[in-house]
């Protein structure tokens, strides 16, 4: 059972993914084996390794990329050409006479047999490639999905937060407003009272008993 490991990326790890994505590149192969490939060794999930390529590692060697596809471009054409090397030489035996009718029919029909056999399993190989890259890509596509429902209901939850926060805000500054409203009339309240016993007329009693006014 491959252990999944949750650390973060070395170096090391780096540049054995890009060998081996490099190298099925050359070699006609696909990522998604080469992210497979990569996964065993480091103890790592395929689609950790794709995200990891896609996201940081690719960038650093544009360059490699290019001169591996062009080198499996040229891989694809000399096999080319050596099969159509081989298929012309047997045709040209075969229209020269060498060998019996017999011997004939057969090389024409294993030359037959064998290239639709090799093209029956290349194609059985693509095929299994790209069903394994599409189960891939259905994954990731879930769990992009369950991370956007998340991020919607966080979102959700948030909001709510929000618009509670804001209504406590209007209620204390509706508050802080009126109470500085009330201050403020309390104060001039104060100010009249004092300049209306400022203004009273003031007595005192004189010996004799009667009151006489104080300015």
């Amino acid at each position: 059972m491959t252990v999944i490991r949750q650390d973060a990326w070395s170096e090391e790890d780096d540049l054995m993914l890009a060998e081996v994505t490099l190298r099925h590149i050359r070699e006609g192969s696909t990522q998604l084996s080469a992210f497979e490939e990569v996964g065993e060794k480091i103890g790592r999930t395929s689609a950790a390794c794709g995200f990891r390529w896609n996201s940081y590692v690719r960038k650093k060697y544009e360059d490699a990329i290019q001169n591996a596809k062009t080198q499996r471009q040229k891989r694809n054409q000399l096999k080319k050409h050596s099969t159509y090397a081989a298929v012309s030489s047997h045709t040209a035996l075969l229209e020269h006479g060498v060998g019996s009718r017999v011997n004939e029919s057969f090389t024409e029909e294993s030359i037959s047999m064998e290239a639709v056999i090799r093209f029956l399993r290349q194609w059985k190989g693509s095929y299994q490639e790209m069903s394994r890259h599409i189960r891939h890509l259905e994954k990731e596509l879930y769990e992009k999905q369950d991370e956007l429902d998340r991020l919607r209901k966080d979102n959700d939850v948030l909001n709510k937060q929000v618009n509670v926060v804001e209504t406590d805000y209007r209620v204390v500054n509706d508050d802080y407003k009126a109470l500085i409203q009330i201050m403020d009339r309390a104060r001039k309240l104060a100010f009249l009272v004092e300049e209306e016993d400022e203004h009273k007329a003031r007595f005192k009693m004189d010996a004799n008993g009667n009151l006489e006014r104080i300015d």
